[in-house]
């Protein structure tokens, strides 16, 4: 009998007490942050998901999660922000021009202070994926937010390396969808539209090119995000989660595409338009300070991957080589056998193959 699994369940973890803390941006969205609290610790988690997704990748009751395992491991209170760009919220359906710069300069920060007014000056780790890894990095390295006792960053940080495809998708994707495919997003679920609609016509174009299954919300994402290929190895995907990739990740507005356009060109993170005076307090390049060594950044980053990336390629082992050149000894590289893009955390045995290292990064820089 097939596994039926709520969308939005919190249903994954047990033994905690869970509660709810909404905040705001200072551009005026209504974000969330969802604290999973099982006993008081000097060491909190802040778990942070990446475009399309939300915090219900954290939290996945049909494998052993990310939560219980911390909870399991002396990390007793843990939180988990859905940030603009999460599946949670219709942000992504509608017409927007947010960029990274939007996130790392009003979200990270707000979640942070909201963090703060609970747990105080504790010590705060937090675990990354996609481009909540890229924009946390980003406030980090600008300085916007500060006293983070380490980063752990999944598949991309502060380098962004992609495949020719996905450059070819990010340069001229945008246009064609919102100026003559419509609408100003992308949706997993097209595959299950209406008979002859834009985002039916779409998934059957696109469905033929990804034999390695027959969901045609996997082919979506691949569309969405993979260099052709798929973004996670199906070997390491329990069928559960496979069956329900529309409830995990939601619709992409595709304006993000430009943003990251601009760092796949530059190699790096980049700010978007660096005449905006709203995001005037930060840099135009968010390694460069660190590189030339005008920035010192204190945290600790755990840099992951995994060796079958066909979202970012090797942009984390760049990261690290950079990083390493100008403060030796400091940041860690772990690349994961047989894993994709999306799957250390959400694979059906991440919790033998992948939370190991990062229990032992955190343990070490742990208080």
């Amino acid at each position: 009998m097939e596994q039926r699994i709520a969308r939005f369940t919190l249903e994954g973890v047990k033994d905690a007490e869970v509660s709810m803390h909404p905040f705001s941006t200072g551009d005026g969205l209504g974000l969330n942050l969802t604290r999973f609290k099982r006993s008081d610790s000097d060491d909190v988690v802040l778990l942070i998901h990446g475009l399309t997704t939300s915090s219900d990748m954290y939290i996945m009751p049909e494998h052993t999660n990310l939560v219980n395992v911390l909870h399991d491991s002396g990390f007793g209170d843990v939180w988990a922000v859905d940030f603009r760009m999460s599946g949670r919220y219709p942000y992504d359906t509608e017409t927007h021009r947010y960029t990274l710069d939007d996130i790392a300069l009003n979200d990270h920060p707000a979640a942070l202070a909201e963090m703060r007014r609970h747990i105080g000056d504790r010590r705060v780790h937090v675990i990354a994926h996609c481009l909540g890894s890229v924009s946390f990095a980003m406030s980090l390295f600008s300085g916007a937010v500060t006293d983070i006792a380490s980063l752990t960053c999944n598949s991309v940080a502060l380098t962004v390396r992609t495949p020719a495809w996905s450059r070819v998708k990010l340069r001229w994707g945008p246009a064609l969808m919102e100026y003559v495919l419509g609408p100003s997003f992308i949706d997993p679920r097209y595959g299950d539209s209406p008979l002859l609609t834009r985002g039916w016509m779409l998934s059957r174009l696109v469905s033929p090119f990804h034999r390695e299954c027959d969901e045609r919300a996997c082919h979506m994402l691949a569309f969405m995000w993979g260099g052709g290929k798929s973004i996670f190895s199906h070997d390491k995907l329990s069928p559960v989660t496979h069956a329900r990739l529309p409830d995990l990740f939601g619709a992409c507005g595709v304006h993000y595409y430009r943003h990251m356009n601009k760092m796949a060109k530059a190699g790096r993170a980049v700010k978007y338009d660096p005449r905006d005076q709203r995001h005037a307090a930060l840099p135009d390049d968010y390694l460069a300070g660190v590189l030339s060594r005008d920035v010192q950044v204190d945290t600790p980053l755990l840099l992951l991957t995994g060796d079958r990336n066909h979202v970012f390629g090797d942009s984390n082992i760049e990261c690290h080589r950079e990083l390493e050149a100008v403060a030796p000894g400091v940041h860690e590289l772990a690349v994961l056998p047989g894993y994709g893009h999306q799957e250390p955390f959400m694979g059906a045995d991440s919790a033998t193959e992948v939370f190991p290292q990062v229990l032992d990064f955190l343990k070490r820089k742990a208080g």
